[in-house]
């Protein structure tokens, strides 16, 4: 779209100097797929990340300048930026409105280098603690450039405001606040903008006309302006108020959301930016060589820092041992070198930081370290501190929001990939059961991975009254020789409350390692009653089952199948099949249901790999049918190590190493979803009648899907349920079961409602499903209306399951017995 151009040539500064040159734009040719179908379809925008952002040096280019909008972006052409206005008014002696042009000619043009921040820089790390309200920010959330405007204090004088008041910026798509005191003080800054790095703004940061607040977070500097308000009040926007805070820790996502009087304590705003720092060279995945010749060669570690309220950062330490010991690093100031010249131009108006002493810029750190000693450490770490004295902490302080994160920054891979992607130290130290808020990167230690939160009890517990809480209305059970009463924690448990009662009265010590997080191992001390006596220090541990029966599975039991064979079902997928006890033995498993499944990964030993790994535990559900007899069938997709995910799947890649006659373990069925048949289903142990299913899901999670398909269409006395299917996959050949799927369609085209939607590019030649992620609108188009007869069941990543939840919401599903997550 063409927009007015106020060019400024960068040029005309004297070269003399050695201020920083302004990095040349790489201009964005493409839209970003996210943003195909949007309102911001017109925007181009560059995916790079911190490597790239951090290489520009001191500016960083428009391209790569980070974006946080609420809202569509504006399309404002040529006309419309000459017209557009910035209204003044409310308590003041002289309310105005003033054109981009009426600012020029009324106030002096000044330029400053000024760095922005997000206020949710670095959240992903948090996110991987525990998910928050935001989305996920790695650390290239920053960015620095030169703003050409007028100062917001000159144009505040004009107006003359009354004594006492706030200001308020503005009531449209995002409103904020400023002190009035603040905002009228030249030290702190503040521009009313209309040029960046020498050219116009562009749209997606605010063009034609801007608020630049420096040391603030990102949330202050308001982008496309059209009103001031002075006023005895703070600004009553919505996201005023439910934007930009940092609540206490104790208050969680969902607490946050329910009570919103959070939202409303003063106490809780963000203003300042705090201090923080972040390390760019070693980046993700580069590798230094550490060979005998590198004794005395060295390294150069490299990063940034930046202080918030115009505070300079004062130091910059490293450590290699986790803290007991720290080393200065050196910092460039680069901000410092406009600090020396002056200069006046009829563009960019007047460059002179001569007798400023506040920061608004990022600076910049460096130090050399030996190889040797590197090749030693087990984590690299940085920190810094302020001249309030104000230093970066050890610990993560986790908040709701997921903002201003500024704990120190730990490295032997970066702490985490930005956006989506996975990878990262955090999520390897999580995947591993270990807190990633209290990091300790030397040698693995399997207690450390295997330990539950230290209980104290003067209560020993029989074995015989142990026993009397083996059923599900109030099961105890054991973890390492201590009890716990899990009944007040039933209705709240992710797994569903079956997950519990499978083991009431049980020793459930290797089922709880193998598959809870370290924060389910530190919450399990809320539910501590006691210490097995002495005379049993657990109960039995059970024995492998071998009894001959008609039904293979046992809610309380482990039985041990053998792989009989493995078929590749697409790239990354392949169906391993299972031999049960006898060829006539039954699965057991209603349809619905799942199946615990675990297995102990291989190790080299002697040459060989054996099963002597850590002991893996998930549910799944398997391919194979309800009718089937002698074997089960499970569809696995299996993540292979990559760039992207360095680990690959703990429990996949231990299907992967499987040979023929290797055996896994199985136990069931769990869940809380059966499909009756003719029409009825059980929802949390309540029978309802159900006329119309929608089913979505991803990838692999096609199997509980099926399950459900083929309880509803193999049902011949069920003639009237119909149902939607929404299956969404990255590429046509991803498509699981797909040969299955198109069959019953073609054969119930009345009662099936089938829709596929692909998220990759190239979408092959006469593709006529859909295409992208799985959102509010697809739900609506493709899934039935709500109705009492009505439920939809959701199988995929945890991510597209809550999102889908939360959409089915906003459409009028009711969450606890109309929506159904396998």
């Amino acid at each position: 779209m063409p927009r007015a151009t106020f060019q400024l040539s960068w040029e005309r500064f004297p070269r003399t100097s050695d201020v920083p040159a302004i990095p040349a734009d790489g201009a964005p040719e493409a839209i970003d797929t996210q943003d195909k179908g949007t309102p911001d379809k017109w925007v181009p925008r560059d995916p790079r990340m911190l490597s790239d952002l951090y290489s520009q040096g001191f500016f960083t280019s428009t391209n790569l300048f980070f974006v946080r909008n609420h809202g569509a972006v504006p399309q404002v052409d040529i006309e419309k930026a000459k017209n557009w206005q910035v209204e003044i008014n409310g308590l003041c002696n002289n309310p105005v409105s003033f054109s981009v042009d009426d600012l020029r000619r009324t106030f002096e043009v000044v330029t400053i280098p000024i760095t922005l921040v997000c206020a949710g820089n670095r959240r992903k790390e948090q996110n991987v603690v525990q998910k928050s309200l935001g989305f996920s920010w790695g650390a290239a959330g920053i960015s620095t450039a030169l703003f050409t405007g007028v100062r917001l204090a000159d144009v505040l004088n004009f107006v003359h405001p009354q004594k006492g008041r706030r200001m308020d910026l503005p009531n449209g798509h995002y409103g904020t606040s400023q002190l009035a005191s603040w905002a009228r003080d030249r030290k702190r800054g503040m521009l009313l903008a209309w040029a960046m790095n020498g050219k116009a703004l562009e749209p997606d940061h605010g063009f034609p006309l801007r608020l630049v607040v420096p040391g603030q977070i990102g949330g202050r500097s308001v982008k496309w302006l059209t009103k001031i308000e002075l006023s005895s009040i703070e600004s009553q926007h919505h996201l005023h108020f439910h934007d930009n805070k940092v609540l206490p820790m104790p208050v969680g996502p969902d607490q946050a959301r329910a009570e919103t009087q959070w939202w409303y304590d003063p106490r809780y705003i963000i203003r300042d930016l705090n201090v923080n720092s972040a390390i760019a060279t070693p980046d993700h995945d580069q590798v230094l060589a550490a060979t005998s010749d590198s004794e005395e060669a060295t390294f150069v570690l490299q990063g940034y820092a930046y202080a918030g309220g115009g505070r300079r950062v004062c130091r910059v330490e490293i450590t290699l041992d986790e803290g007991s010991s720290w080393s200065l690093a050196e910092i460039k100031y680069p901000e410092d070198l406009f600090r020396e010249v002056t200069h006046d131009d009829p563009v960019y108006g007047r460059i002179d930081l001569t007798e400023e002493d506040t920061c608004f810029c990022w600076c910049f750190w460096s130090y050399a370290v030996k190889v040797a000693d590197l090749s030693k450490a087990s984590s690299i770490a940085v920190r810094a501190m302020d001249e309030s004295l104000a230093l970066q902490p050890r610990d993560m302080y986790w908040n709701a929001t997921g903002m201003m994160n500024n704990w120190w920054f730990r490295v032997f891979e970066h702490p985490t990939m930005a956006g989506a992607q996975p990878g990262g130290w955090m999520q390897r130290l999580k995947d591993l059961g270990i807190d990633p808020t209290k990091p300790i990167f030397g040698a693995a230690s399997t207690s450390d991975a295997g330990n539950v939160a230290p209980v104290e009890s003067a209560n020993d517990i029989a074995l015989s009254e142990l026993a009397e809480h083996a059923g599900p209305e109030n099961p105890w059970f054991v973890v390492r020789g201590e009890v716990y009463d899990a009944t007040e924690y039933l209705s709240e448990h992710p797994g569903g409350p079956q997950s519990i009662t499978l083991v009431a009265g049980d020793d459930a010590t290797d089922d709880f390692m193998a598959i809870h997080s370290a924060d389910a191992r530190r919450k399990l001390a809320e539910y501590h009653i006691g210490t097995l006596e002495a005379s049993g220090d657990a109960p039995e541990k059970e024995k492998d089952v071998v009894e001959d029966s008609a039904i293979f599975l046992h809610r309380k039991k482990w039985k041990k199948s053998a792989l009989v064979s493995v078929k590749d079902v697409s790239k990354d997928s392949k169906v391993f099949r299972f031999a049960l006890d006898n060829v006539e033995q039954a699965l057991g498993l209603p349809t619905g249901q799942h199946v615990y499944v675990r297995l102990r990964r291989k190790t080299e030993k002697g040459g060989e790999k054996v099963p002597e790994g850590e002991l893996v535990q998930r549910a799944y559900t398997p391919l194979s049918r309800e009718t089937d007899k002698g074997f089960i069938d499970m569809l696995v997709k299996i993540y292979y190590p990559s760039n992207v995910f360095p680990t690959g799947g703990k429990m996949t890649l231990g299907f992967s190493e499987l040979q023929i006659s290797d055996e896994v373990e199985f136990k069931g069925p769990i869940g809380h979803f059966t499909w009756l048949g003719d029409g009825k289903a059980t929802i949390h142990g309540k029978v309802h009648t159900v006329r119309q299913v929608g089913l979505v899901c991803a990838g692999s999670g096609i199997t509980p899907i099926l399950q459900v398909l083929r309880g509803v269409f193999e049902d011949e006395s069920d003639t009237s349920t119909e149902v939607w299917v929404i299956d969404v996959n990255r590429f046509a050949d991803d498509i699981l079961c797909k040969d299955e799927l198109d069959v019953w369609a073609k054969k119930h085209p009345s009662r099936l409602h089938l829709r596929y939607s692909l998220t990759g590019k190239p979408v092959p030649e006469g593709w006529s499903h859909s295409v992208g992620r799985m959102d509010g609108d697809m739900m609506k188009a493709y899934l039935p209306r709500p109705s009492d007869e009505g439920i939809v069941c959701i199988c995929g990543p945890p991510q597209m399951e809550q999102s889908g939840k939360d959409a089915l919401m906003l459409l009028g599903w009711q969450p606890s017995t109309q929506i159904v997550i396998f």
